[in-house]
């Protein structure tokens, strides 16, 4: 389930602290009304719900960031990558997906989960790709003992 509020606070940034100019000196105006707290806590859930999403290993490179859109800015540049990057990803994806087969030891939904996957990444990448042939393509992988019903 989508959490829409959440989103509004990501792409629009942190409304709090409330700033006054006042003879040329900037204060912060303390947070006094329920409105303002509830922006407040909406906006700790926020960055706290975008930190789960880090690996452990890369938390305190991000800990000090306290915008919600800050942070999911320099996340996206440093987890987003390059074109290089991506181009050279979706070539290993293509390549993968060319050379796809099912494993003997695993189970018909297990494959079906691997070519899945396989396929979010290359969607991910903008590399389209029609049902019809990831079908044939799940269809042609399977084992021998399936031909009857991937003939069918």
């Amino acid at each position: 389930m989508i959490d829409y509020v959440l989103w509004e606070v990501i792409e629009n940034g942190e409304t709090l602290p409330k700033t006054q100019v006042m003879e040329g000196v900037t204060t912060l105006l303390p947070i006094t009304s329920a409105e303002d707290k509830a922006q407040r806590r909406l906006e700790v859930k926020v960055r706290s719900t975008l930190m789960m999403g880090i690996p452990n290993e890369h938390q305190l490179k991000f800990n000090s960031i306290k915008d919600a859109k800050l942070l999911l800015e320099v996340v996206e540049k440093r987890f987003g990558g390059n074109a290089a990057t991506k181009k050279t990803q979706r070539n290993l994806l293509k390549q993968q997906y060319k050379n796809f087969t099912a494993l003997s030891s695993e189970m018909l939904d297990q494959t079906f989960d691997r070519l899945q996957k396989l396929v979010s990444q290359l969607e991910f990448l903008d590399e389209k790709l029609s049902q019809e042939d990831v079908n044939q393509k799940l269809l042609r992988t399977l084992s021998p003992e399936w031909n009857t019903h991937a003939v069918v």
